[in-house]
């Protein structure tokens, strides 16, 4: 739950508010630049945010959860503000950036939307994009290896061992079957095929049928 100051809630109540986005963006050096979707610069928690930054609020009503991939700043350039020859020498990566949702007649007054860090930043046509990751995105991460049925090395690295000029035009489904009988290397398979997935609970021995676990 957000905490919103009594002063900007009364004035919500009332009707009063006049409401904007501003984003304050804080890099890895320490420089930390201000935009808004206002129609004028303000000045908010002691920086000046930029009107003529073309940052939309699109991000913002886009941001619930902040997962990697779905949530992006867009913006025009501004060489007295953020400019295409520092985003293109990374001076961006690894920013935070947070949203706050204030009163334009009065900046002091807002409520912080979101925070995130900028994971991947590109130019184009004038334009930046900013790729924003949340605090919730390092769940995301996988950590260590997964187990599962199908093997989980890429075809032809130095896990799986099979050279794939010896099998031109080969693709391999990851499967224990294929990995063994079509490339015999079911000693590198790097899978669990013996692993009980969701058909478990319906498996029972056939009458006549090797039930020794061969088929694995």
């Amino acid at each position: 739950m957000r905490a919103v100051p009594t002063e900007l809630a009364d004035r919500l109540e009332s009707g009063a508010a006049s409401l904007c986005h501003a984003w304050i963006l804080t890099r890895a050096d320490g420089v930390v630049l201000g935009f808004t979707d206002h129609d004028r610069d303000l000045v908010v928690e002691g920086v000046a945010c930029k009107a003529a930054s073309g940052w939309t609020a699109g991000a913002a009503e886009t941001a619930a959860g902040l997962s990697p991939g779905q949530v992006a700043a867009v913006g025009g350039f501004d060489d007295a503000a953020l400019s295409e020859a520092d985003l293109s020498a990374g001076l961006y990566d690894g920013a935070r950036v947070e949203c706050r949702l204030v009163d334009w007649s009065a900046p002091g007054l807002g409520v912080r939307l979101w925070s995130a860090r900028v994971a991947a930043a590109k130019a184009e046509g004038g334009a930046f994009t900013l790729a924003l990751e949340g605090p919730l995105a390092a769940l995301d991460q996988v950590a260590g290896r997964t187990f599962g049925r199908s093997c989980d090395a890429a075809f032809g690295d130095a896990r799986c061992g099979v050279d794939p000029a010896a099998f031109p035009g080969a693709t391999c489904d990851k499967r224990w079957a294929t990995c063994r009988e079509r490339f015999g290397n079911g000693l590198n398979f790097r899978g669990f095929p013996t692993a009980p997935g969701e058909d478990f609970l319906t498996l029972y021995p056939s009458e006549g049928e090797r039930n020794d676990g061969g088929r694995r």
